[in-house]
């Protein structure tokens, strides 16, 4: 297993200049793919979502290429084939909102509405059919989660959603909130439980990013069939808890 790295470590020179002309690259690359996939808007989703896809595989070599920051996955076969699911992922970083989405794939993400008013980025972000919550209005949010999450699903799309509902430190934990098992619940889809250690490469609110192999762990496909959404969630949430115990070893 990979070792864990202190997100307290204190960056060499390595860090800092690798960290620097990633953070370059994402700066200038942003503005130029998200023209491009707002100039697609009346094309096909695919083709944007495409698009999309190309720009995140240069971001992950880029971030190998100038932080020496790769990432390996376990339990790939446990991603159903045949049908899209609810993932519902531990959240540390902003690496797997960005990584994630080359792993299991197709698939969108729920995210805070705010984030589709960032200049570039955020309105290409507006065209891959994300479902952008209002966390200020819960009962709207969660209405939303619902309509939109089903929609999304069955379309043939993997939902992502971060129970936690916000970056957690590595070593700690938040209660899961139950908006996605809901969601599993409420459409009949499976829910896909995942775990990660992206947090102690790339640190939540850092710029730095540290060298390392990212472990990601896809855990076994849970049925919603006859289960509640507070079991669907327990079961999602004890997967996490456990695996993310065992990393840390």
């Amino acid at each position: 297993m990979t070792p864990l790295i202190s997100s307290s470590r204190k960056a060499d020179l390595r860090v800092i200049l690798g960290s620097t002309l990633f953070f370059i690259y994402v700066v200038l690359s942003t503005p130029i793919v998200g023209l491009a996939i707002l100039g697609c808007y009346f094309m096909p989703f695919s083709t944007r979502y495409k698009i999309a896809d190309i720009w995140i595989d240069y971001l992950l070599f880029m971030l190998k290429l100038c932080c020496g920051l790769s990432y390996r996955v376990e339990g790939l076969e446990n991603v159903p084939l045949d049908r899209a699911a609810v993932i519902l992922s531990k959240h540390q970083s902003a690496w797997e909102t960005i990584a994630l989405r080359q792993i299991i794939s197709p698939q969108t993400a729920v995210l805070k509405k705010s984030l589709l008013q960032i200049p570039f980025g955020g309105w290409a972000l507006a065209t891959l059919k994300p479902i952008a919550i209002d966390r200020s209005n819960q009962k709207e949010a969660l209405k939303m989660l619902l309509e939109q999450g089903t929609a999304r699903l069955q379309e043939g799309l993997f939902v992502l959603v971060f129970p936690e509902g916000t970056r957690v430190a590595p070593g700690a934990s938040k209660k899961f909130n139950a908006g996605g098992a809901m969601l599993a619940h409420k459409s009949g889809f499976p829910v896909i439980p995942l775990a990660h250690n992206a947090g102690e490469f790339w640190p939540r609110n850092s710029f730095l990013k540290y060298p390392g192999v990212i472990t990601v762990k896809i855990g076994p496909e849970i049925s919603t069939q006859g289960k509640s959404s507070k079991e669907i969630n327990a079961e999602a949430e004890q997967w996490i808890v456990k695996t993310m115990d065992e990393m840390a070893t």
